[in-house]
């Protein structure tokens, strides 16, 4: 039997505290990473937060919904009431960790393992949630990946492909394969990023698909508003998840998020209620926009 570390139940002065402005080196070789391993964890839950009903019997499918930011917005939407199926590539000790965890909320949880750049395997996941559940109601397109590079002249094709297929032709996949079982009122929920607004020179490539995905949003948006079918995105700054100890050096990893204006990387659970609200029934005004929770980064869109 394989022996993983027991779900990092935080406290909630442990939660309310000031959070650590620098972390311990740390690195791990693949993408997009696996959070059981990270030194602090990140806090995907608020014991604090109780829901209230808010999607009470919704079905929604988080893709990468097994660690980080897709972690906490599985956690809070299985709080509010929704059956969640959460997507993921390889994490299995995290899938299963956040699966165990929400069932010892009282909820329902359907962990599948898919490989979202493939069309076949999106259709698949939406098959066997409609199997699982028989409706479905939110979707959230939560995955990506990112290699910085120095230069463009580094990107070769393989990198240039991977980033652009996990990061925007999934999204694409994944709203094909749902939409024909989306109903009136359904919320559709893109996970972009501050990139796409600021930019990064090191990742030239991640950027461009978080650019194409708040474009993606708001055509998306404006197609689907006649079916009364709202869709938004959440760009999020950094934010303390595999991806980071993944994606760059030890060194660099130590010192992530000190650079905003609030000194420090945010948490998982600090954005997922931006997902509770634009997934209920609150943001029923709301759809082609983004909600930027960045650590008070300035933006103009």
């Amino acid at each position: 039997m394989n022996s993983y570390p027991v779900y990092p139940y935080y406290s909630k002065e442990t939660v309310c505290k000031e959070q650590p402005i620098t972390f311990p080196p740390q690195h791990q070789d693949q993408q997009p990473g696996l959070e059981y391993l990270m030194n602090p964890r990140p806090i995907s839950e608020n014991p604090s937060y109780a829901g209230s009903g808010k999607l009470k019997n919704k079905v929604a499918i988080i893709t990468g919904g097994d660690s980080g930011i897709g972690r906490a917005a599985a956690i809070a939407f299985s709080k509010e009431g929704a059956n969640v199926v959460i997507v993921y590539l390889y994490e299995v000790p995290d899938a299963e960790e956040t699966k165990r965890r929400i069932e010892q909320l009282g909820g329902r949880c359907l962990a599948i393992q898919a490989d979202l750049r493939h069309k076949a395997q999106s259709a698949s996941v939406v098959e066997q949630t409609l199997q699982a559940f028989g409706k479905l109601d939110i979707l959230v397109n939560n995955i990506g990946v990112q290699f910085p590079q120095q230069s463009i002249l580094d990107i070769n094709e393989e990198q240039l492909l991977n980033t652009f297929t996990t990061n925007i032709f999934s999204f694409f996949f994944m709203t094909q394969a749902a939409l024909p079982h989306l109903k009136p009122g359904s919320s559709i929920i893109n996970t972009a990023s501050i990139t796409a607004y600021r930019g990064n020179k090191e990742l030239i490539d991640y950027s461009s698909t978080k650019g194409a995905i708040v474009t993606f949003t708001r055509s998306l948006a404006m197609s689907l508003v006649d079916q009364n079918i709202r869709v938004n995105s959440v760009a999020p700054g950094p934010i303390w998840t595999p991806l980071i100890v993944s994606s760059y050096s030890a060194e660099e990893v130590s010192t992530f998020g000190s650079d905003t204006p609030m000194k420090r990387a945010g948490q998982p659970f600090e954005l997922a209620p931006a997902y509770v609200y634009l997934a209920s029934d609150d943001s029923r005004f709301v759809t082609g926009e983004t909600l930027h929770v960045n650590g008070g980064q300035f933006i103009t869109s």
